[in-house]
């Protein structure tokens, strides 16, 4: 994995690469890490900074690795690790360690920070803002209703906002 300028995601089709590629948001430390398959999010610029935002439901066991640690990072594959991509969507760190199910590669990037050896590209982020979603903050509700009311996987997501401090090819 070798460090790139920011630059490098100016080149990158951003609704593509979350939307439909998907990614993983992965923490950790000494201790343990957890990564699971995310395809909400996106990136920008916000406080002078270039961010990323990603959501992230609390019953999520890697929610639990993103509150301990003060960096994560966003991992993107190609096509070639969709299967890879849709394990770590469906099984849950706690029951079994997906990451070798999985047959991905974890890379400390630096300490307390992880990304994967196959992975085309890695935002190292550090955590700036979470905000709690609630039913009371949607000015859509059938945006509400139709994610939270009828979409079964758990409740109201936690909104991340992350800045990019480094970018791996």
């Amino acid at each position: 994995m070798k460090q790139s300028n920011i630059e490098i995601l100016m080149k990158e089709d951003i609704w593509q690469l979350i939307g439909k590629d998907w990614m993983l948001i992965t923490a950790g430390n000494s201790d343990g890490i957890n990564t699971m398959t995310a395809s909400w999010g996106g990136i920008g610029w916000l406080w002078n900074k270039p961010v990323a935002f990603v959501f992230i439901r609390p019953e999520r066991y890697t929610h639990e690795f993103v509150e301990a640690n003060t960096h994560l990072t966003l991992s993107f594959f190609d096509d070639s690790y969709r299967s890879a991509l849709q394990l770590c969507g469906t099984k849950s760190g706690r029951d079994c360690d997906k990451i070798s199910a999985a047959g991905l590669t974890t890379v400390a990037i630096e300490t307390d920070v992880y990304g994967f050896e196959e992975s085309r590209l890695t935002l190292q982020c550090r955590k700036l803002f979470k905000s709690q979603m609630n039913e009371t903050s949607f000015l859509d509700k059938e945006v509400m209703t139709k994610w939270y009311n009828e979409s079964p996987g758990g409740g109201f997501h936690d909104i991340y906002v992350v800045e990019i401090t480094k970018v791996y090819v």
